[in-house]
């Protein structure tokens, strides 16, 4: 793996601020001064700061988001994080994001080849939202859903929509744009009032409550990859 992925394995820093530690001369690898193309194994002898580091564990935690978390692990605002909320040594990222009132399904890991390879469009992972909103649904606005909406950044892939009550809609998407399931709502004037992720990939929220996590089986994981 290259050696910004093995420091944010390691629990030193994201990839970005391990990549700036590097620039700054700061990381050796097997003695030198390292670069930031070097590849780096749990055989090289890797330092930061003059200080020996090993890598951690490859590690997976389903998480049942609460509202009022953030999924950054900083907040200038200083609001929860949902890192807070689970209790490992390991240093877990989320993958992808959930607006800070959104709630439902959410994958931490520290594997940054499976989040990128989730998170990358070409995959086309599926995410199944649950959205209360002001308005009614009807079967034209499932329609326009299902076709693909045209937002300020470009139109939408075609969508599952589906009505679960006068005032409730589930979404399934396999796009990762910013607020995107809010943003398609709106245009079909269903403003969200609550939103909820009942299903990431083949994973669920079952056996969890808001605030509870657990770490994925095998075959979870096996499934993931």
């Amino acid at each position: 793996m290259r050696i910004n992925a093995f420091i944010a394995r390691a629990g030193i820093a994201s990839r970005r601020a391990a990549d700036e530690l590097i620039k700054g001369g700061k990381v050796t690898i097997n003695g030198r001064i390292a670069q930031l193309n070097d590849q780096a194994g749990d055989n090289d002898n890797i330092s930061v700061n003059g200080k020996k580091i090993t890598s951690q564990r490859l590690c997976y935690v389903l998480l049942y988001k609460p509202a009022g978390y953030v999924t950054t692990l900083s907040d200038p605002e200083g609001r929860k994080k949902v890192t807070d909320l689970v209790d490992l040594p390991e240093r877990l990222v989320p993958v992808g994001r959930l607006d800070f009132n959104t709630t439902g399904v959410l994958l931490l890991t520290n594997d940054g080849q499976l989040a990128h390879k989730l998170m990358h469009p070409s995959h086309a992972v599926d995410k199944v939202y649950e959205a209360e909103v002001k308005g009614q649904v009807t079967g034209q606005k499932l329609n326009m859903l299902s076709n693909g909406v045209k937002l300020e950044d470009g139109l939408t892939a075609p969508a599952k929509a589906r009505k679960i009550a006068d005032n409730k809609i589930e979404l399934t998407i396999h796009e990762g744009r910013n607020h995107q399931v809010k943003r398609m709502l709106a245009v079909v004037d269903l403003p969200v009032v609550k939103l909820h992720r009942s299903h990431y990939a083949s994973l669920d929220l079952d056996g969890l409550t808001p605030g509870s996590w657990r770490k994925l089986s095998a075959s979870e994981i096996k499934n993931l990859l």
